[in-house]
């Protein structure tokens, strides 16, 4: 083997490990990336579940406010009418 494809050869094996470890380095970034976007998801997954629970107390909370409307407005039905007799009263 000569010299010039002894040095070759040396080049090439220089740059696959070279190679190599590059892509050592981003596979351990890959990973990291990877485990990183786990996180996120398990996080909004999280979050995802507080919404639906604010959601559905929500609309509790209107369905409460509902009700509570239509009592007020019964009660205040049943004020008029009361005033509307008093009215009838004090004329008598």
């Amino acid at each position: 083997m000569t010299k010039a494809t002894k040095t070759t050869k040396t080049t090439q094996t220089n740059n696959e490990k070279q190679r190599a470890a590059e892509l050592v380095i981003a596979n351990k970034e890959l990973k990291f990336q990877q485990n990183e976007k786990a996180k996120r998801a398990a996080e909004l997954v999280a979050a995802n579940k507080e919404l639906k629970f604010q959601q559905d107390e929500k609309a509790k909370r209107a369905a409460e406010l509902v009700i509570a409307n239509q009592e007020l407005q019964f009660q205040n039905d049943d004020k008029e009418k009361r005033a509307a007799e008093l009215v009838i009263a004090n004329q008598e």
